[in-house]
């Protein structure tokens, strides 16, 4: 049985808990940025190919004091690498460090590599690692004089499904965008919009959570090429994920008024397999007739990080209220500007802080109508 962590975007860590526990995952427990589970390789598998919100899956190797070089090797040398790597295995090492009298990232990266390689030195009776077998990613995190070290089971971050081969500037990641549709608890049943769809990245994680596609279905994950019981599990866990996903129509509309951004939602939309689930519209948020439909409206419009278009951004804002006032839909509106509420015209039902990368955010909700 191990240990996981799966670290994520700051004030999803509820939401990523809420999966683990959904999918019967054992002792999940959400701390700040990660949260915890147990579990054996079916269930790294299963969290590498299920979770919409988390953004990676780290297998934890132990956690001990280091406040000192001398305490961070031996406190590596100790722990039993050869359990998991083998003698021709690769494991480059990154890491970070915060509030801990061991400041130096890079000194610490070779502590660690320097303690894993004698470890195995000594197990394999061997003075040289080739290092030219599966690649084994181990991290280590530094915080409060308190070393935790892991390897890492998913390699490219978990956002990145494979859909969007071409995005457009401002795309949201994949992660951000599951964890809107979750927070509004959209299943599928009524109209979502999407006027700003950008390379569509909201309408296609909306699509395939209400169709119960696994996020991670068409992608590669490193834990598969470790060892026989990796391989066997990623194997199974995506049978499975395969066998319980749906096809059908959903009432999703996406828009914008660039047609390019139309096209990519589309192509990404396709290869994401959801293309033939939603309908595509070239058009003007500020020109639709809002007052005719019904449903929800989830949207990121620009956030015009720069003055000049902070400006624009607001103006938007200001347009899209007017356009908006009156209407029965339930808007949710994601911007990072905290003058939203006033340019909007209206101030938000509720609100929620979310992260799009490193650019501080809030979810905008109008449900009262």
């Amino acid at each position: 049985m191990f240990q996981f962590s799966v670290p994520c975007l700051m004030g999803v860590e509820g939401l990523v808990a809420d999966e683990l526990k959904y999918k019967g995952f054992e002792s999940v427990r959400a701390e700040n940025g990660r949260v915890l589970f147990s579990g054996d390789e079916s269930a790294c598998a299963r969290a590498n190919l299920l979770l919409r919100c988390g953004e990676r899956v780290l297998l934890r190797v132990a956690g001990f004091s280091a406040k000192s070089f001398d305490q961070l090797f031996e406190g590596v040398k100790a722990l039993p690498w050869e359990e998991y790597l083998g003698e021709k295995d690769a494991f480059p090492v990154k890491g970070f460090s915060l509030h801990s009298q061991l400041h130096s990232v890079p000194d610490c990266q070779r502590i660690v590599k320097k303690a894993v390689v004698e470890r195995l030195r000594q197990v394999y009776h061997t003075n040289w690692l080739e290092e030219t077998g599966r690649k084994h990613q181990l991290q280590f995190s530094l915080m409060n004089d308190w070393c935790e070290v892991f390897l890492d089971t998913t390699g490219a971050p978990l956002y990145k499904r494979g859909y969007k081969i071409e995005q457009n500037e401002a795309s949201l990641r994949e992660t951000l965008a599951a964890s809107l549709v979750k927070l509004i608890r959209w299943k599928g049943r009524e109209p979502l919009y999407d006027p700003f769809c950008g390379s569509g990245t909201i309408a296609i994680e909306a699509a395939q959570t209400a169709l119960n596609i696994a996020p991670g279905l068409h992608r590669a994950f490193d834990a598969a090429g470790w060892n026989d019981r990796f391989a066997a599990a990623f194997v199974q866990e995506r049978e499975a994920a395969l066998a319980a996903q749906r096809q059908e129509k959903l009432p999703i509309l996406v828009s914008d008024r660039d047609p390019n951004c139309v096209r990519l939602t589309r192509e990404n939309a396709e290869r994401a397999g959801v293309g033939n689930c939603m309908e595509y519209a070239v058009a003007d948020a500020l020109e639709a007739d809002w007052q005719k439909r019904a449903g929800v409206l989830l949207t990121n419009p620009p956030y015009g990080i720069r003055l000049l278009d902070q400006q624009r951004a607001r103006e938007l804002y200001q347009a899209m209220g007017q356009a908006l006032s009156g209407s029965g839909l339930k808007a949710y509106i994601l911007s990072s500007d905290e003058q939203f509420e006033h340019c909007f015209g209206k101030r938000a039902d509720k609100r929620r802080k979310l992260y799009n990368g490193m650019v501080k955010c809030n979810l905008y909700q109008y449900f009262k109508g």
